[in-house]
């Protein structure tokens, strides 16, 4: 059976989104999601941001930016990313509310990696099955969201293509760690 990948960030818009996109367009198995307590995008100022509910559809937020001010939005990237997200799937979704099942759970920031780590350790255990938990720090703007789905896209694959991840993991991240110079947190978890 393929592995079920998940990717992580704040606010499943762009460093989930784009490791998303790039991971489905391989053939992986991914979802994403966000795991704040809403959406935040960018706005006129950073003490002005633009907030969200993690149900608002990106369509609808695509079409309010592009009312609020289409030349900001356009020249920061944000309608570009919007524009991608809403083709992707129909709105973000919070870690906390999903129930789904994953093998892997990759996180962009260590502060996300501790809120899924926690969610999971307070969840019912139902069926112990394992879960792996990997964080690789990825900044948050459109030029590292995309290299992080490069590499996170990568480390899947060699995930994929092992016939025992559980024992091949620590190998595949120390590998990854040399080749990239990145600290890679990895955690287990169970369902």
């Amino acid at each position: 059976m393929p592995l079920r990948f998940a990717v992580v960030c704040s606010s499943n818009q762009n460093r989930s989104m784009e490791a998303h996109n790039f991971m489905s367009k391989r053939g992986l198995l991914v979802r994403s999601y966000g795991s704040g307590q809403q959406v935040k995008l960018p706005g006129p100022s950073l003490e002005k941001p633009n907030v969200y509910t993690f149900d608002t559809p990106y369509e609808f937020m695509y079409k309010d930016l592009y009312n609020k001010d289409a030349s900001l939005y356009t020249q920061n990237g944000v309608l570009h990313m919007l524009d991608r997200n809403r083709r992707i799937k129909e709105k973000p979704e919070r870690f906390q509310d999903s129930r789904e099942r994953f093998d892997v759970i990759f996180t962009v920031e260590e502060r996300i990696f501790d809120q899924v780590m926690e969610d999971l350790e307070n969840r019912d255990k139902r069926t112990n099955e394992i879960v792996h938990v990997i964080n690789i720090d990825v900044i948050d703007n459109p030029e590292d969201a995309t290299l992080g789905a490069f590499m996170l896209c990568e480390l899947g694959q060699k995930m994929e293509a092992t016939n025992d991840l559980d024992n091949a993991i620590d190998e595949i991240l120390t590998e990854f760690e040399l080749k990239t110079k990145r600290t890679v947190l990895h955690a287990v978890s169970f369902y």
